[in-house]
């Protein structure tokens, strides 16, 4: 019988599909519960054509095939609305897409796209914010709420779930802290069960997210982000008060029976200890980590809990009158930008994106065998923005050479050496000492008995 050739052709979107060792293996899982897809939803009819075209046309190809260079070509060109609410056969636009594949050079690049709608709910009721809430997508879940106006953090899908217990019922804990920031509500439940988001954590399993839920309500404001914040530690005077008072004998001698007799185990820090006193200090605005990056636009106004987000956008609209800051970027070839403190422009990132093409395609060249297949095509943990030129230059001084440390010396701590090898040492010395004696001696004596003779 002739053998039959099978051609296999590689699919842009879907690939080469699953090995034959993957079906077999017993690692494949029938439930949703990893995945943003509920069980009504219908994925697309790919079709795979022999002569594939690698050009882009729509904005909707663009965001599909994480393509931010063609992407800036399609803004630049100008679209129209029904161009940018393209929907495919789920109802979901560009940037829906994207968000479910986690690229975040096109969540970046749509940022001005006009006639986008960020509030668009697909067949199922999912938003852009629920789809990156739900799987763990934390930057573009923080994009998107910093960066987008209009963003409405209640919506419900047709089960009535929000964003936030969506981020609750996966256990991603990030998303949760985020939402929670920006205004959602704890308290908010669902429609089927009435259950809220605290119930449902315990529900999954999920006593982290509990846990962080917990955290956040008896902090509910970030305190180091205001200008009225000092960085002291309020049981500091306290401690050094205790310490440096004077005890009596009998206080002395408890002291010392107690710090003799105590045990320490290793525990969890304390609320309102000494490490986190060190993560506000380290994080305040008043920082020297902090205050050379970035700086709060609204100072008297700190993120807190149940309060609403403000984007950026919608900052600056409502502050006309006030005068930003510009900054100037340099990159790795010496030119400048100058790129606003306020928001980040469509052309600004994607002009960067072209410059710094070359520099990292020869990085990720080198690091692509580092990363997972499934971050090295999604591209959603290296973005193409500007890379750090990082430069090693030797040092002009020489290294100071350490000093030797001089034996028997009290300044310095030595290895104890046993008694009787400390005996054995001081005997070897003197039997030296002895034998070059006699050899000195010999010595003098040969060289009188030559000078006798002559």
């Amino acid at each position: 019988m002739a053998k039959v050739k099978v051609s296999v052709h590689e699919d842009p979107d879907l690939g080469f599909g699953p090995d034959e060792d993957d079906l077999d293996s017993d690692s494949w899982d029938d439930s949703d519960s990893g995945s943003i897809l509920s069980d009504d939803s219908a994925l697309p009819d790919y079709v795979l054509e022999d002569d594939m075209d690698t050009t882009v046309h729509t904005l909707y190809q663009a965001c599909v095939k994480n393509q931010a260079s063609s992407l800036y070509k399609v803004l630049e060109r100008g679209v129209t609305q029904e161009e940018v609410m393209e929907l495919d056969i789920n109802g979901r636009n560009g940037l829906m897409v994207a968000v479910s594949k986690g690229f975040v050079d096109i969540i970046y690049c749509l940022n001005q796209c006009p006639f986008l709608d960020i509030n668009h709910q697909d067949n199922d009721g999912n938003t852009a914010l629920m789809m990156a809430a739900q799987a763990g997508f934390v930057i573009i879940l923080t994009y998107i709420l910093n960066y987008y106006p209009g963003v409405d953090i209640e919506l419900r899908d047709h089960r009535g779930f929000t964003a936030l217990i969506k981020a609750a019922l996966q256990g991603n804990n990030d998303c949760v802290a985020s939402l929670l920031m920006a205004g959602a509500d704890i308290n908010t439940v669902d429609a089927t069960q009435r259950k809220d988001v605290r119930e449902w954590a315990l529900k999954t399993g999920h006593f982290e997210t509990f846990t962080r839920l917990r955290l956040l309500t008896s902090r509910p404001c970030a305190e180091q982000f205001c200008e009225s914040y000092v960085p002291e530690w309020p049981d500091l005077k306290e401690l050094v008060r205790k310490a440096s008072s004077t005890k009596s004998a009998g206080q002395k001698v408890t002291c010392r029976l107690k710090s003799t007799f105590t045990f320490s185990f290793p525990q969890d820090p304390q609320d309102n200890g000494v490490l986190d006193h060190m993560v506000r200090i380290t994080t305040s605005i008043h920082s020297p980590l902090v205050v050379t990056g970035c700086r709060p636009l609204v100072p008297t106004h700190p993120p807190e809990m149940g309060k609403r987000h403000i984007s950026m956008t919608e900052l600056v609209q409502q502050n006309p009158n006030q005068t930003l800051k510009n900054h100037l970027i340099h990159n790795s070839n010496s030119s400048i930008f100058s790129a606003s403190s306020t928001i980040s422009s469509t052309s600004s990132f994607c002009l960067s994106s072209k410059r710094h093409a070359s520099m990292f395609s020869l990085a990720s060249s080198s690091m692509r065998r580092l990363i997972p297949h499934s971050i090295v095509r999604h591209n959603s943990i290296f973005p193409i923005g500007c890379i750090p030129q990082i430069k090693v230059i030797k040092s002009t001084d020489p290294t100071p050479k350490k000093e030797k440390k001089r034996k028997m010396s009290k300044g310095y701590l030595e290895p104890p050496i046993w008694k009787y090898k400390e005996v054995k040492m001081e005997k070897k010395k003197a039997k030296k000492r002895l034998e070059k004696e006699k050899a000195h001696k010999i010595k003098m004596e040969t060289l009188a008995n030559k000078t006798s003779k002559k």
